[in-house]
């Protein structure tokens, strides 16, 4: 009977899921490197597609353009990889506002926010018995926060252990003026391993979208089979037809990046 229990295991279901109509997906995250010109950026644009679906489908011949308070213009242009829309010019400047326009398929989609400073990643700690387990290695990167404003913050980690980087968000509510620190930790990492941590300023608008989205991918305590309650909308808005919204957030942060060598 128990063999009969695993063999029945084995069987492939096929369950017949409803499609809805594809939507525009915009990857806009606008990045300043502290240190270099920031004029190279990407956006990309993508179509939400059915579950079974093997490839994310591509948007081609959109036209983009960001525009600053100034009336200054950065045209995004389609280059090389399918859906890739690239400006080499792009001047970033804190505190500036930007306005992004997008259009697609016969329809306008804007979206308005700030590029925000970070302070500097300041120094590295690892200790050898963190995590839950007291048993994983445990880096900590620290940070002065920035002064006298509210600030929120986005924290990324990549590993060589996974193939996309590890998200957080975090805000200075408890923490004002003082010393703060995003944490890594794992029991993959190893003596030689090379940890990239990026930290950005992002806005308070940001900050919630993200913690949805963590929460709903079962980061911040939402559990891996948390079901999403609604659709997480950004803030990417269609002029043209207000019921046909896009997916994605338009951001644009200053950031600070480390390397860290596990020791």
């Amino acid at each position: 009977m128990i063999g009969l229990f695993f063999i029945s295991c084995e069987d492939v279901v096929d369950i017949d899921l409803k499609t809805a109509p594809p939507k525009l997906v915009v990857e806009a995250s606008i990045e300043w490197l502290k240190g270099t010109t920031g004029s190279v950026q990407l956006i990309r644009l993508s179509t939400t597609t059915d579950y079974y679906a093997t490839e994310i489908p591509a948007v081609s011949n959109a036209t983009i353009r960001v525009e600053n308070s100034k009336n200054d213009v950065f045209i995004f242009q389609e280059r090389g990889v399918a859906g890739d829309y690239i400006c080499d010019n792009f001047i970033p400047e804190l505190n500036e506002t930007y306005r992004l326009l997008i259009e697609y398929n016969g329809e306008i989609f804007t979206a308005e926010e700030t590029l925000l400073p970070v302070p500097v990643i300041t120094r590295v700690e690892q200790v050898n018995d963190g995590g839950f387990s007291g048993e994983d290695i445990e880096v900590k990167f620290f940070f002065d926060d920035i002064k006298d404003i509210s600030n929120f913050y986005l924290s990324s980690f990549q590993s060589p252990y996974v193939v996309f980087p590890e998200y957080s968000v975090s805000s200075d509510e408890f923490f004002e003026n003082n010393e703060m620190f995003s944490l890594y930790f794992s029991e993959d990492l190893k003596a030689g391993d090379a940890l990239d941590f990026t930290l950005g300023g992002i806005s308070e608008t940001y900050f919630n979208y993200m913690n949805i989205l963590l929460s709903q991918g079962g980061v911040n305590n939402g559990g891996p089979f948390q079901t999403p309650s609604s659709t997480v909308r950004g803030n990417i808005v269609n002029q043209t037809n207000f019921d046909n919204f896009a997916l994605g957030f338009f951001r644009l942060s200053e950031t600070d990046e480390e390397i860290y060598i596990v020791q």
